[in-house]
């Protein structure tokens, strides 16, 4: 049961993004994450003073892991990097979220008569329900093609997400709408989850990654922020 404070607020959060597990994978062939203690409770009780103690983790894991953001530089050596980003390309933007349910190959028609002018567009094509399964790590997986991408750089998108294993097909080496899209500075959002809990339209979207030089991905705690 919600509580009475969550249930004053004027606003809903909703997370949609994935929990980063030790072990897990989230790309077929890049190593998990590895988390362990740096410093346990345990041991920090020798440092500090009696009833005090404290945890210091660790994690040793590559860049695109969990539901992570894709900057220009990943794409592109002269791209903007992380520590680059424009805030306002990943954080209060006007979401919209584009229903694929039916869709492998998302392209330019699914856009038509929509506004994605300055907007956080959001493919929902539901494969989340395969995370952490081999059908989620297949070359089955919804994309986006090059049209579709082309449709979404030119009429103005800001920031562009998929709830699939890639935004790309991954059936070959090609790689289009990460390339198109990158290539006109619009990051790009992947391994999205939970996207049926966000309404089509109307909600305030936020991917912020951590500020970090010559680093091009990066896991982002995603959500929405609807009214109520």
């Amino acid at each position: 049961m919600a509580s009475e404070e969550a249930m004053s607020r004027d606003f809903e959060l909703i997370d949609v993004c994935h929990s980063i597990e030790d072990g897990m994978i989230t790309y077929k062939g890049l190593a998990p994450p590895v988390i362990s203690d740096y410093l346990t409770r345990e041991d920090s009780r020798d440092r500090y003073a009696p009833g005090t103690e404290f945890h210091i983790g660790k994690i040793e894991m590559v860049a695109n892991t969990g539901t992570y953001l894709d900057t220009p530089f990943h794409r592109y050596a002269r791209g903007k990097d992380l520590s680059q980003l424009d805030l306002y390309s990943v954080a209060n933007l006007d979401g919209l979220v584009v229903r694929c349910l039916d869709d492998v190959e998302i392209d330019a028609t699914r856009f038509s008569g929509l506004n994605v002018t300055g907007k956080a567009v959001l493919l929902h094509t539901g494969w989340d329900q395969h995370w952490r399964t081999d059908e989620y790590l297949s070359g089955n997986h919804p994309f986006l093609n090059a049209d579709g991408a082309t449709c979404l750089a030119k009429n103005g998108a800001i920031l562009v997400g998929i709830d699939s294993y890639n935004i790309d097909s991954t059936t070959d080496g090609n790689r289009p709408a990460h390339s198109i899209l990158l290539g006109h500075d619009i990051p790009v959002l992947e391994h999205l989850c939970g996207l049926s809990d966000l309404p089509d339209a109307g909600f305030k979207f936020f991917a912020v990654p951590v500020k970090i030089k010559r680093f091009g991905t990066f896991p982002v705690r995603a959500f929405g922020l609807v009214s109520r």
